[in-house]
């Protein structure tokens, strides 16, 4: 991955919905060859997809609650009953294995308490769990989907 290449990611990191005439001159290539290198990069699967961010307060998903699950169970059972249960839950929007005493963090968005209460009931009725204890977020100081492209190659 070159320079070039870098400078395609950031443009369609912070636009993607930019025409290619409109990305092609801001790194300074023709359409053609923009197109092109565009294309290897979603062949190349650096590219997944393209959406469009949603504001979650204007959705009526003012509270983001994270999710700190431990479980005594480690088996494949548990874990495909885990995985289709936090699946389903649209509320949940993020699924995390981690190190430590935590064994899953998920990331959730809902309405209100109450809305995060009706959820919590929902996951503790599919899944056995050992422990959840949930964080609130009050302020959203830094929320970005952006990647730094400083270490890609």
């Amino acid at each position: 991955m070159d320079e070039r290449d870098r400078h395609i990611l950031r443009e369609i990191q912070s636009d993607c919905a930019q025409s290619l005439e409109e990305l092609a001159t801001k790194v300074n290539l023709s359409r053609n060859a923009c197109w092109r290198r565009v294309k290897a990069l979603e062949d190349r699967g650096v590219i997944r997809g393209r959406v469009a961010l949603l504001d979650p307060a204007r959705l009526n998903l003012g509270l983001t609650a994270f999710i700190a699950i431990r479980t005594s169970q480690h088996d494949q059972a548990w874990l495909d009953r885990f995985s289709a249960a936090v699946r389903d839950i649209p509320e949940i929007i993020g699924v995390y294995r981690t190190t430590g005493d935590t064994d899953y963090m998920l990331q959730a968005v809902v309405p209100d308490m109450a809305g995060y209460d009706r959820l919590y009931k929902r996951l503790i009725a599919r899944v056995p769990l050992n422990d959840v204890s949930s964080f609130f977020v009050m302020e959203k100081v830094k929320e970005t989907t952006a990647l730094p492209l400083d270490y890609a190659s």
